[in-house]
């Protein structure tokens, strides 16, 4: 009976353990990085203030889980995505999208992280499918985005029934973002320099899927401090 008990309370301890240490991460200060693509280099900053998602991130990149991954969807005024395992070594016209490393992580989707041009967002399935919006626990985009006006930024938010900060709008309307996507994917990063290597990779040629026609690599991600 008492082995019962005790394995009772170890199962409920260590249930909290996921929770308790990232709240003690969120203490911490923010993580560089420096993603090297066969355009060139970007450097992007996990925030701290998303420790799931930052976690994770630096866990992949010490594993060298990204290194040879193709950006495999691309839009121009819009993002760029990349993270699926399976666009290693991707024949052409092969479908890519739907790898992940098998598991998903908790939505960390506040206000103060949101999608002005260079941020670093994490992808993930449909609402339908995923109603609590967990992220894919490995790709993930960076917004290019195209600069809106305050006229546009009324529209999206009567739409999307929110209001944007002051920040917010002066982010929309001098570098700009995809201000549509807020408060539905979890923003943890952001681009600190590289942001034109961004912008040219949306711009390549591409076929029907948005894959580009000639292979954009990430080379390698490196935690830097």
């Amino acid at each position: 009976m008492k082995t019962f008990k005790y394995l009772f309370i170890f199962l409920l301890i260590t249930s909290f353990l996921p929770q308790i240490n990232a709240q003690s991460m969120s203490t911490k200060r923010d993580t560089k990085i420096l993603i090297k693509t066969s355009q060139g280099d970007i450097t992007a900053i996990l925030y701290a203030g998303t420790p799931y998602h930052s976690a994770n991130f630096i866990k992949l990149v010490k594993s060298k889980f990204y290194d040879g991954l193709l950006f495999h969807r691309v839009i121009e005024n819009f993002m760029i995505q990349g993270g699926d395992p399976t666009s290693k070594d991707a024949t052409p016209g092969q479908h890519l999208g739907s790898g992940g490393p098998g598991y998903t992580v908790p939505a960390e989707i506040t206000p103060k992280y949101f999608h002005k041009k260079g941020a670093l967002s994490a992808a993930r399935t449909g609402d339908q499918m995923n109603p609590t919006r967990r992220s894919s626990g490995s790709q993930f985009y960076i917004v290019t985005g195209k600069v809106y006006t305050d006229a546009e930024l009324d529209r999206t938010a009567q739409m999307n029934k929110t209001v944007f900060t002051e920040e917010q709008r002066k982010a929309y309307t001098t570098i700009g973002g995809t201000p549509f996507l807020d408060g539905q994917y979890t923003v943890f990063g952001e681009v600190i320099s590289g942001i034109d290597v961004a912008v040219a990779i949306s711009k390549v040629k591409k076929d029907r899927s948005d894959r580009p026609e000639t292979d954009v690599k990430i080379i390698s991600i490196k935690i830097i401090n």
